[in-house]
């Protein structure tokens, strides 16, 4: 009896180790450039309805941009030609008809991380159907691991400055190729140089009771950039003329409701501009209510390069924010 015990456990362990290995599968590490995708789907559907569908969620306008970039930039493969490396890609988005009529999500399934968008009908309305009411979910997943793999990367070398932490009581995970240019009482700037100009992070506060009309919380957010705008961020000299970032008074900003680091509060998405001087670009703000240091706690990324493709850099910036960490309560004298 105690040798046939013996081997019942030795079975069990044996079984439970090759049902832990399956559920360990190695993945090789996924592939692809940022905010890319690829579609796998038949080439007629393609160039139809189904594409167009497609088309309009994912390569959909990035929002607050000064020119029209794709949410993803997309690669299309006939299901034939899916094979190899091409499986590792980051983010697939699988659309066929079929005797089967879903929409789901699967995790891994080639590589790591990876997201794979799976949108199936038995025709095509109900593919277009199935598109339309996944669409939001997939994209979100697909942003979700961009933001993760991207911070991912910049430990691999960090920004050491402490300034943060002294002045705010926060850290983000800053890549090392960004440096502190500017920093006063209650205003830090960081930035680096990028093609044709700069990607650029402030971070200051403002008192716990800012924003509390939402009536009027568009006007107040526009009035609180420009007046730090003018107070910190000088423009170019012009002759006889005042200059200094402000948000573009021809485009009202893009509000969302957010969360980071615990902290409940608003992303605003749109344009600024130098007063006075021909300088604009995408700017992207989270201000956020730290209730326990009776603040909002602002954390802006901007980019500036003009007549260049802006979104991987805005989305760089974005990455970067949302490391946010709450270290200490602030002491302001």
């Amino acid at each position: 009896m105690k040798q046939a015990g013996t081997l019942i456990l030795l079975f069990s362990l044996v079984f439970l180790s090759c049902k832990d290995s399956k559920n360990h599968t190695y993945r090789p590490s996924s592939i692809g450039a940022i905010n890319s995708m690829v579609v796998v789907i038949d080439n007629e559907l393609w160039k139809g309805s189904v594409g167009d569908s497609i088309r309009s969620h994912f390569a959909a306008p990035v929002v607050g941009m000064p020119m029209d970039e794709p949410l993803f930039s997309i690669d299309q493969l006939a299901p034939k030609f899916f094979t190899g490396s091409i499986r590792n890609t980051r983010s697939i988005l699988y659309v066929g008809i079929d005797s089967l009529n879903l929409a789901h999500i699967k995790t891994n399934m080639y590589a790591s991380p990876q997201r794979v968008g799976v949108i199936k009908g038995t025709t095509k309305a109900e593919v277009i159907q199935n598109i339309e009411a996944k669409a939001d979910e997939i994209i979100t997943a697909f942003k979700n691991m961009e933001i993760e793999a991207a911070q991912k990367r910049f430990n691999r070398s960090l920004n050491k400055e402490t300034v943060l932490q002294e002045k705010f009581g926060i850290s983000l995970k800053i890549p090392s190729i960004y440096k502190v240019g500017k920093q006063e009482d209650n205003f830090v700037w960081i930035d680096r140089e990028i093609q044709k100009g700069t990607a650029n992070v402030i971070v200051y506060d403002m008192p716990g009771d800012s924003f509390n009309n939402q009536s009027t919380l568009v006007k107040d957010i526009v009035a609180m950039r420009d007046s730090v705008g003018a107070k910190y961020i000088p423009g170019p000299d012009a002759i006889g003329k005042i200059t200094h970032m402000r948000t573009e008074p021809a485009f009202a900003p893009y509000i969302y409701p957010v969360e980071i680091a615990g902290l409940k509060g608003v992303e605003v998405r749109g344009l600024w501009d130098i007063k006075n001087y021909p300088m604009a670009g995408p700017f992207l703000t989270y201000i956020l209510n730290d209730k326990k240091n009776n603040r909002k706690l602002v954390l802006e990324g901007f980019v500036f390069a003009p007549a260049t493709e802006k979104r991987d850099d805005l989305f760089e910036l974005e990455a970067i924010l949302k490391t946010l960490r709450l270290d200490a309560k602030v002491d302001k004298k």
